[in-house]
C-alpha cells in the first residue's frame, strides 16, 4: 500500500510498505478516505524538531471505512463509515469518564500517526472510533471535509473553548489563526459568546475567521496586539482566551489580554521548554488545555452540528492533493498558499 515517509525535513514521498494487519484483539484495520496535513506535521518538515530521517509520517487525522476489526471490538463492523480520532480513548478510566479522553489513563499509546496512508491500524479502537452515518458516497465533498475536521481541529479548537469554560455573554480572544484556532471561533459561537476577536495578520485567514465569528480581528502581534486587545475591551481584557499555537509568543499574548481570573485554554502543542507564570500568579490567570477530548466532542456535540448544517468547519481546508501529491500538500501549508491541505485517498 501507498504510506507517506518522512525523509528528511523539507522531504516527505510515498512508498509502498505492507498493509497493516490486526495485532491486537481492540485493532481495527481502515481503509482511509481522507486524511490531511496539521500544523504540528510541519515542525519536523521545517526542522524545528527532532524526527528521524525514512521514518512514519506523523499524519493523524483520518475517516474512513472499517475493513477489519479485531475480536473484541463490538461497536463498529466492516463498511461502517468512521471518524478515526488523533485521540484513542478507552471510555471508562476516570480520565475519560470526566470528558478528558485525550489523556486515556489506560493506554500509553494513545495517539494516532502514520495516517497519511492507504490503510491504518486504528489501536483500542472499542470506544474512541466514531460512527458516521451512511456512506463517504451519501455526502458532498464539502460536507467530507467538514467530517475530516472532527478527527482532530474542530475538536480541538472546541476544546479550547471548553476548558477555557467559554458561556454565553464572553468576550474570547483566539491566538492563532492555522485551522485550530478558527475553529475556536466556531467553538466560542457555539458556546454563546458574544464577542469574539481572533488575532490573524492573514487576508485569508480574517476572512474566514469573520465568517465563523469573529467580531474583530486583531492583526498586531505582541506587546502592539496585546493593547489593541485592551483597547477594544475598555481595558478589561478577555473572559477567555484560548491558545492555538504554541509558542512563548502566543502564550505570553494569551496571558497579557486576559482579564483578572479568566481561563487561557491552551491546545497549541508547547514548543518552548519554559514559560513564565509570573503574570498568571498575580492576576489569578488560570491556564488550561491539553490534548483534545475527540470522541467525547464529537460523540456529544459536533458531529451532530456538521450533519445539521450548524457549523461548517470544513472550510478551514482550502487547498486539495492525492496521495502521491503529500510532499506539495506539506509545501503549501509551509508556504502559507494553504490554511490547511486536503489529501483525497479514495
Amino acid at each position: 500500500m501507498k504510506s507517506t515517509i518522512f525523509m528528511k525535513p523539507g522531504k516527505v514521498e510515498i512508498e509502498d510498505i505492507d498493509k497493516p494487519q490486526i495485532q491486537a484483539p481492540d485493532d481495527v484495520i481502515i481503509h482511509v478516505v481522507r486524511t490531511c496535513v496539521c500544523g504540528s506535521d510541519l515542525w519536523a518538515y521545517r526542522g524545528l524538531e527532532d524526527k528521524a530521517e525514512h521514518s512514519e509520517n506523523s499524519g493523524h487525522e483520518a475517516i474512513g471505512i472499517v475493513e477489519e476489526v479485531g475480536t473484541d471490538i463490538t461497536t463498529v463492523k466492516p463498511g461502517d463509515f468512521v471518524i478515526a480520532p488523533f485521540t484513542h480513548g478507552c471510555g471508562h478510566c476516570a480520565a475519560c469518564l470526566a470528558g478528558f479522553d485525550g489523556v486515556c489513563q489506560n493506554h500509553t499509546d494513545n495517539f494516532s500517526d502514520g495516517v497519511q496512508s492507504e490503510y491504518i491500524r486504528f489501536q483500542h479502537g472499542e470506544w474512541a472510533l466514531v460512527k458516521i452515518p451512511g456512506k463517504p458516497a451519501d455526502y458532498s465533498d464539502a460536507m467530507l471535509k467538514s467530517l475530516l475536521s472532527l478527527a482532530d481541529v474542530m475538536a480541538t479548537g472546541y476544546h479550547a473553548a471548553r476548558v477555557a469554560n467559554v458561556k454565553t455573554g464572553d468576550t474570547v480572544v483566539v491566538v492563532g489563526d492555522g485551522a485550530v484556532g478558527l475553529c475556536g471561533v466556531i467553538a466560542a459561537q457555539m458556546r454563546g459568546a458574544k464577542r469574539i476577536i481572533a488575532m490573524s495578520r492573514h487576508a485569508d485567514r480574517q476572512q474566514l475567521a469573520t465568517e465563523f465569528g469573529a467580531t474583530d480581528i486583531v492583526s498586531e502581534r505582541g506587546d502592539d496586539a496585546v493593547a489593541k486587545v485592551l483597547e477594544l475591551t475598555n481595558g478589561a481584557g478577555a473572559d477567555a482566551v484560548l491558545e492555538c499555537v504554541g509558542t512563548e509568543l502566543s502564550n505570553d499574548t494569551a496571558m497579557k489580554v486576559a482579564r483578572p481570573g479568566a481561563i487561557v485554554g491552551r491546545v497549541g502543542l508547547p514548543h518552548e521548554p519554559k514559560m513564565d507564570m509570573t503574570t498568571s500568579f498575580y492576576t489569578n490567570t488560570i491556564i488550561a488545555g491539553g490534548p483534545a477530548s475527540v470522541t467525547t466532542y464529537d460523540k456529544q456535540v459536533l458531529l451532530k452540528a456538521v450533519l445539521d448544517g450548524d457549523i461548517h468547519p470544513g472550510k478551514v481546508f482550502t487547498k486539495e492533493f492525492t496521495l502521491d501529491d503529500i510532499d506539495d500538500a506539506y509545501q503549501a501549508m509551509t508556504n502559507r498558499e494553504a490554511i490547511k491541505s486536503l489529501i483525497v485517498v479514495d
